[in-house]
């Protein structure tokens, strides 16, 4: 099944973005100049770890818990994506 593309609310930076079938959010809102902490890019190291305000993350790392995918209270935005067509982010 292939990604679709879906809306990403920043709620600080008061902006809203669109996420294509191939690009991560963070990609995205680095070319929008939202400067977001990063470093593998892989979902290994946790530095785009960034609070989920409303939405659910379709969880795609490999540094959070069961638990903390469950809880759906943060994702890492450089591999994850939304389940739905909409995610508002702390950001």
């Amino acid at each position: 099944m292939a990604d679709k593309a879906f809306s990403v609310i920043c709620a600080r930076s008061n902006l809203t973005v669109e996420v294509g079938e191939a690009d991560t959010i963070l990609d995205v809102l680095l070319l929008e100049g939202i400067d977001v902490p990063s470093s593998c890019q892989q979902g290994i190291c946790g530095t785009c770890e960034t609070r989920v305000l409303d939405g659910t993350p379709d969880h795609r790392d490999m540094l959070l818990s069961d638990e903390e995918h469950a809880s759906n209270k943060t994702m890492l935005i450089c591999c994850s994506r939304s389940v739905g067509d909409t995610l508002t982010l702390d950001i």
